[in-house]
């Protein structure tokens, strides 16, 4: 039995099928992995800080993108492509058509098919972006908002039901409640 070739895809051969793509790919070093769907309180959290964050942001150089936009992790070692459920650019230079390299905010939402690669693998990649100042996680099915902040040690400050989410690199406030609306019956 002959065995499987593993292929190594190149990044300008990534980015051209992403563009005629029915799934959206991943992408760690000429490795591809599909994305998985996502559930209603999912998408409703993550509509839900995006609809929040364009707000606070319109008037500023700062953009808010959903999880159609790649986010570019390229160091010596290693080139990533990333689909973070939403993230945040303020740089005028981070204007690459098909994805951006220099966000301030990332956030995940978490699901139980992803929690894992989001607080591992990805993190580990996020971290390696000069640019990102805040990485935040949150729960799907329960009010609780992660957020890691770099610092000396990427500090932790978690919020909760009650509580206002702070989300300092865009000096911006916002009660947990808020990001789950529609999310719990009530």
């Amino acid at each position: 039995m002959a065995l499987a070739e593993k292929l190594n895809l190149s990044v300008a051969d990534y980015l051209q099928g992403e563009l005629v793509s029915e799934v959206k790919y991943e992408y760690i070093n000429g490795e591809v992995y599909a994305m998985v769907g996502v559930k209603r309180a999912h998408d409703t959290v993550t509509t839900n800080l995006i609809a929040f964050l364009h707000a606070h942001l319109r008037g500023t150089s700062c953009r808010v993108h959903s999880g159609e936009m790649k986010v570019r992790v390229q160091t010596a070692a290693a080139d990533c492509f990333f689909y973070p459920d939403l993230h945040v650019t303020c740089s005028a230079s981070d204007n690459e058509e098909l994805f951006n390299s220099q966000p301030k905010l990332i956030v995940e939402v978490l699901s139980d098919a992803t929690e894992r690669y989001d607080r591992a693998e990805k993190f580990h990649h996020y971290r390696k972006l000069a640019s990102l100042e805040e990485y935040v996680l949150i729960a799907q099915d329960t009010p609780r908002v992660e957020c890691y902040r770099r610092g000396d040690a990427w500090d932790l400050q978690i919020y909760q039901q009650g509580q206002q989410a702070v989300f300092q690199s865009l000096g911006f406030e916002l009660a947990v409640a808020d990001i789950y609306e529609g999310v719990f019956a009530g």
